[in-house]
């Protein structure tokens, strides 16, 4: 199960957390309050936005949703099956995502509504990145499952059943790669506005440039021996 997943998975778990925690508290504190990192509340505002809202507030909100369904589909074209594997193109994903956050940059700054789909985009695919391996749902864009799963052990451990003691690592340093991004994203939106997304874009871009450097060594090891 957990244990089959390469060592790796946690750094990158706990950055990629990281950078969706950043780019959420940047949705939230200037995208009109609006959650870019998962669908849930966009969801919930968007229904209640049929019913009292504007046709162009309802309008933008199912933009944002389809806009992290086409992030996830971008996924789906790169990557064969959800499994984890060493070779996968992660590191374009990762490069995409990075530049779908520079482009939300621009785009806020000019004010225009495009970068709420791009970074919405940037999301979703992300959070497709890393799916299911070995029947270990890795999740880095939200948090409600990850407590879900986290609760759900625990509650086993107390029936006296087995603790993976890793996956509940792996759990909690998505959890706390979350709550610091969102930390950080708040202060740098507060000093540089929109300009905070800076940081999450250049950590996938050096994330994706260091996955590809590992992957050509880990690569170039198994042709040798």
């Amino acid at each position: 199960m957990i244990s089959k997943l390469p060592r790796w998975v946690e750094y990158g778990a706990f950055v990629l957390a990281f950078v969706a925690g950043n780019v959420n508290a940047v949705g939230l504190m200037g995208f009109q309050h609006q959650s870019i990192s998962h669908l849930s509340g966009t969801a919930t505002l968007l229904g209640t936005g049929l019913v009292s809202g504007t046709l162009n507030n309802a309008m933008h909100l199912l933009g944002v949703l389809l806009s992290f369904l086409c992030g996830a589909a971008i996924s789906g074209v790169f990557l064969s099956s959800g499994a984890l594997k060493l070779g996968r193109h992660y590191d374009s994903l990762l490069a995409l995502e990075g530049g779908l956050l520079l482009l939300s940059i621009y785009f806020l700054n000019n004010g225009s509504l495009l970068g709420h789909y791009t970074a919405s985009a940037a999301c979703g695919l992300q959070n497709a990145l890393v799916s299911t391996y070995s029947g270990a749902v890795v999740r880095t864009t939200h948090v409600t499952g990850i407590f879900t799963d986290l609760g759900l052990m625990l509650g086993a451990k107390l029936r006296g059943a087995g603790f993976d003691r890793r996956k509940a690592l792996l759990f909690i340093l998505i959890i706390f790669g979350f709550i610091l991004g969102g930390s950080l994203g708040a202060y740098l939106f507060s000093q540089w506005q929109f300009f905070a997304l800076g940081l999450p874009a250049g950590m996938c871009l050096i994330l994706a440039l260091g996955y590809r450097v590992y992957r050509v060594a880990a690569l170039q090891k198994l042709r040798a021996s």
